[in-house]
């Protein structure tokens, strides 16, 4: 059922989003892209630090679906049974939010992104 193929998509996705957030963290002005253009331009300090955690827990995130695609951490298999439905749910909430955002450069770039990862989290759960 293409599980291994949504799961280099979903990968792939997720790696884009990653750089995106280590790259604001660095001080790339892209703020509005981001967290509804809420801070256009460089981020501030405690910004800066939001995206790096980010950037962590989105790693976990590729883990849990590369895991259950059983790419890596094949030991992992029964907690990734649980733990994809989460990263379905976070894929859902993220998709809603950046479809419904101020930024229009939100909406067009990661709203698509999300989607894509949301279909993808999906056929890795149902897999």
């Amino acid at each position: 059922m293409f599980v291994l193929e949504s799961a280099l998509i979903f990968s792939t996705l997720i790696g884009v989003v990653i750089i995106f957030q280590l790259m604001l963290a660095a001080g790339m002005p892209w703020g509005s892209y981001a967290m509804g253009g809420k801070f256009p331009g460089k981020y501030p300090p405690a910004m800066r630090v939001a995206s790096i955690i980010q950037a962590i827990i989105l790693t976990l995130i590729a883990f849990i679906v590369l895991s259950k695609a059983e790419l890596i951490f094949t030991g992992w298999n029964s907690f990734t049974k649980t733990a994809i439905w989460f990263v379905v749910c976070f894929s859902m909430a993220a998709t809603i939010l950046n479809f419904i955002t101020r930024s229009v450069w939100e909406r067009r770039i990661w709203g698509p992104v999300s989607l894509l990862m949301l279909i993808t989290s999906i056929m890795v759960a149902i897999g």
